[in-house]
């Protein structure tokens, strides 16, 4: 089940990552099937690492600055995204 009524917020974060940077998905589904799913796709594609997490919301975690070749991605995907 892909829940369609969310819209998905990018952004990039290095704040206590060791100056690494992170491309975060925030405001996803609190559903962990969709979460692992949508996560592995994304790690395939963007070619680089990353993990997923239930808080308030779901949030799939892209090492690297990924944000263009997501929004490529969720635009082929029909996932509304901001950011």
């Amino acid at each position: 089940m892909i829940p369609q009524s969310f819209t998905a917020v990018l952004r990039i974060e290095k704040t206590g990552r060791g100056g690494k940077t992170v491309t975060v998905i925030d405001k996803l589904p609190r559903s962990g099937d969709y979460l692992s799913r949508l996560a592995k796709m994304l790690k395939t594609r963007c070619g680089s690492g990353g993990t997923y997490k239930i808080e308030e919301f779901g949030m799939v975690e892209i090492q690297g600055d990924k944000r263009e070749m997501i929004r490529a991605i969720f635009k082929n995907e029909k996932i509304s995204y901001k950011g």
